[in-house]
């Protein structure tokens, strides 16, 4: 099932896409009620180019995140560490945004000139969790998910270098993580370590990878991450983002007022936001 969340006339409600035509779920207006309490999408379809699209979930706590999840974006962030060379990880580097950073799928997001000079693109598979667990082990985890969609770890890079060589300042400005376009339910995707990403700004591609180069799979950075902490649902794990990155590149490319971004993943589909100068942002 392929999920929406979208601004009705009396609020955000959830719909069932099919085809172009969503079906609303009555009363249910975010993903954890209608985890919760199951719910039936029913009544007059609407047409979905007629929609504002809404991110599909806003967590209820801190998105996870995490790092350095692609050896060839390990490889290529080399010397550009917090003045400091890490040797590859052997367990998930695990970081976190705010809630407020959740955007939807077709928003302007804020460039924040006023704090970063460095704001660059992430694409990322998303996971949903759909039940609470905790020390869940690697064989079970795929069976706490709920679904897949996609993410946008937008990440102002001298503000990750600035706080003390941690990550949540430059990864937790307002509107900083556009997801969407869909939540696809897990039985729909299968393996997500069969699935192509990329991310295009202004039409040049800067991001192209798939998951089964990830180097801690789905199911393992839930079950590491599980480790004592309890997983609730709604949760939500950004997964890693594949080579390409801005700041990587030679020379550095930084996203600009105007510039066009878009990330995508197969069998979920694409998030497109424009960057703008001088905005402020709410949903």
């Amino acid at each position: 099932m392929k999920i929406v969340r979208y601004m009705a006339d009396a609020g955000p409600e959830l719909g069932r896409l099919e085809g172009q035509t969503v079906t609303p779920f009555p009363g249910v207006a975010d993903v954890q009620a209608l985890i919760a309490g199951g719910g039936q999408a029913q009544g007059p379809g609407v047409a979905l180019d007629s929609l504002r699209l809404l991110a599909p979930i806003v967590p209820q706590r801190n998105v996870f995140c995490v790092g350095w999840n692609y050896l060839k974006h390990y490889d290529e962030s080399k010397g550009k560490r917090e003045g400091q060379e890490i040797d590859l990880p052997a367990r998930p580097t695990f970081f976190s945004k705010l809630p407020t950073t959740v955007a939807g799928p077709r928003d302007d997001v804020p460039l924040h000139e006023a704090y970063t000079a460095k704001l660059d693109w992430e694409v990322e598979l998303a996971v949903v969790i759909g039940k609470a667990g905790r020390d869940i082990t690697e064989a079970d985890a795929l069976g706490y998910v709920f679904g897949y969609t996609v993410a946008n770890d937008l990440s102002a890079r001298d503000l990750q270098r600035a706080h003390g060589a941690q990550w949540f300042k430059g990864k937790s400005l307002d509107a900083t993580c556009p997801m969407g376009p869909v939540l696809v339910t897990a039985d729909e995707i299968g393996d997500p370590q069969n699935l192509a990403l990329a991310c295009r700004v202004n039409g040049s591609v800067m991001q192209s990878g798939h998951t089964r180069h990830q180097i801690f799979s789905v199911a393992r950075v839930i079950a590491e991450l599980s480790e004592g902490l309890t997983l609730l649902p709604g949760d939500v794990i950004l997964t890693g983002t594949p080579e390409g990155i801005g700041a990587a590149r030679q020379p550095p490319v930084f996203l600009r007022d105007g510039d066009v971004v878009e990330c995508e993943v197969e069998g979920i589909g694409a998030l497109r936001n424009v960057v703008r100068a001088g905005l402020r942002y709410a949903e």
